[in-house]
């Protein structure tokens, strides 16, 4: 294949993901925006209390990816029943979280925040946001597990659609609740979180309307309840399995640095939540690349091209090099705007100024990292190493270098900063010595 034939095709795919995955990252936005209007403090409980629709993420996300694999591959090699069965499995899997997830928030918010922050202040408005997102967790569950496969599926630009317009609706119902527009009761940090709910359940609406109407793969309710295929079931557990230990180690490791953080003051939390929400707009590109790269390849694998598929991951690996480094200089560009309508104190917009410079170098490790290790190695199925690589890194060097210089040393909170931006360059040598070695170039369909 050629290379302009090869990068039409990648960036047929990215385009409605990498634009699903910045308008996800607008509500974000929107919420530090619109909150910082009302107080430090309801922005900064509102970026802790995040961290646990991250944490959902990291499980719905793996499951969604252990999909991705098996499904990229048997939708290459056109068996659309199978891919219906492995639809099923991971909509199991992803509402039964889901569920307890949802649970959790709504029973104990408080004890829940105590993990992230010892302020008073942050543990009692987290807890009030907490209490009312709860019913998102359960929702997000099946709009996700849907749009993970709707992207295999060829639906990539209908599933941009529905979240898109689910952004826009959340974005506008955060505009209404939080500051009680006309009718509209003012609500503050709640309505923040009400309307993320009105707008999960929209999406899983429109997801269902769309279903109903055969344009995308149906979801089979009783597979959901029976075991079906067992090999397939083997399979599917085998490739996620290794892909949530992967997420939950790199998760876990970059939930410790808002603990971390959390412990560093409200200054350092409001910062770093501003710093987050612009690297997730930015890296969008990056991230819709790797899920692109991940199908291609999938599919490539799945019909045999084994040397069509090797030669493309060598392009992938460049050309997120060059996305990486255009993202960089797109986040220096955009750092005057940004500390110019945040609205923080004096400390805070300080942190922020220099955090938007680690978070422009730190881009270029991560969507190199991201390109291999969440699309090259998973689309052919060799989800093992970079369980190994994240945890290793995250647990064994990064996270226990930034508790040593926060809690120990008692570093300034930007030293600290810049010690938690190390994990990705960490891990480049190692990647890229094990993707040289080709081992995920594998077909791996029955």
């Amino acid at each position: 294949m050629k290379d302009k034939s090869i990068y039409k095709k990648l960036f047929t795919i990215v385009a409605p993901i990498a634009f699903q995955y910045f308008m996800s990252s607008l509500v974000s936005a929107s919420d530090a925006f619109m909150l910082g209007f009302l107080d430090q403090d309801s922005l900064s409980a509102s970026s802790l209390a995040g961290q646990i629709a991250f944490v959902y993420s990291l499980f719905f996300m793996a499951f969604i990816s252990g999909c991705n694999v098996l499904a990229a591959q048997y939708w290459g090699k056109k068996d659309s029943r199978t891919v219906e069965e492995v639809l099923a499995l991971t909509m199991r899997y992803s509402l039964i979280v889901g569920a307890l997830f949802t649970l959790a928030a709504f029973i104990i918010p408080e004890y829940i925040m105590q993990i992230f922050t010892n302020k008073p202040g942050l543990i009692r408005l987290g807890g009030v946001y907490l209490r009312v997102v709860a019913l998102s967790y359960v929702l997000a569950g099946f709009s996700q597990a849907y749009f993970g496969i709707m992207k295999v599926c060829d639906c990539a630009g209908l599933s941009s659609l529905i979240g898109s317009l689910s952004v826009v609706l959340n974005i506008l119902l955060n505009w209404l609740f939080i500051f009680g527009i006309g009718p509209f009761p003012e609500m503050g940090i709640a309505g923040a979180a009400l309307a993320t709910v009105l707008a999960r359940a929209f999406e899983c609406i429109f997801i269902i309307a769309v279903m109903l109407r055969g344009k995308c793969p149906p979801l089979r309710i009783g597979k959901m309840f029976r075991l079906g295929n067992p090999v397939l079931h083997r399979d599917y557990v085998k490739y996620t399995r290794t892909i949530l230990l992967n997420q939950l180690g790199w998760g876990g490791g970059v939930t410790m640095y808002s603990v971390i953080m959390g412990r560093l003051g409200s200054d350092a939390v409001a910062a770093n939540s501003i710093a987050s929400i612009v690297r997730s707009m930015i890296a969008s590109l990056c991230w819709g690349i790797a899920a692109g790269v991940g199908i291609i390849l999938g599919g490539m694998l799945g019909r045999n091209e084994i040397e069509a598929a090797k030669k493309a991951g060598g392009k992938f690996v460049r050309l997120s090099l060059v996305i990486g480094a255009a993202s960089g200089v797109v986040i220096l560009a955009v750092t005057p705007i940004v500390l110019k309508v945040i609205v923080l104190n004096d400390q805070a917009q300080y942190y922020l100024k220099f955090m938007m410079f680690m978070v422009a170098y730190y881009i270029i490790g991560n969507s190199l990292n991201s390109t291999i290790i969440s699309g090259i190695f998973p689309s052919g199925g060799d989800t093992r190493f970079g369980m190994i690589c994240d945890i290793v890194t995250l647990w064994c060097v990064v996270v226990p270098m930034g508790m040593i210089g926060a809690f120990l040393l008692k570093l300034p909170v930007l030293a600290v900063a810049f010690i938690l931006t190390l994990d990705e360059f960490v891990k480049i040598p190692a990647v890229y010595k094990h993707y040289m070695k080709y081992k995920w170039l594998k077909n791996i369909t029955r």
